[in-house]
């Protein structure tokens, strides 16, 4: 995400000793993907497509933008 709007030399959270876990500022598969989202300049609330009868987004019912990874 370098060059994207990301902020340069950015560590954010921490993991566990062996770096196995996190354990402080978690993100999930759906936080960086709505992230990534809005850096491209879509709302992932929005984006919804039809898939067997039924309303599905990219980020499914989750995901939050993390804005303090946002330069």
């Amino acid at each position: 995400m370098a060059g994207g709007g990301v902020k340069p030399g950015f560590v954010f959270g921490k993991t566990d000793e062996y770096g196995y876990y996190a354990i402080e500022n978690k993100l999930e598969m759906y936080d960086l993907h709505a992230t990534m989202l809005y850096l491209l300049g879509l709302d992932h609330k929005k984006l919804t497509f039809r898939f067997s009868s039924r309303d599905m987004r990219l980020t499914d019912v989750h995901g939050q933008v993390a804005h303090e990874i946002i330069a």
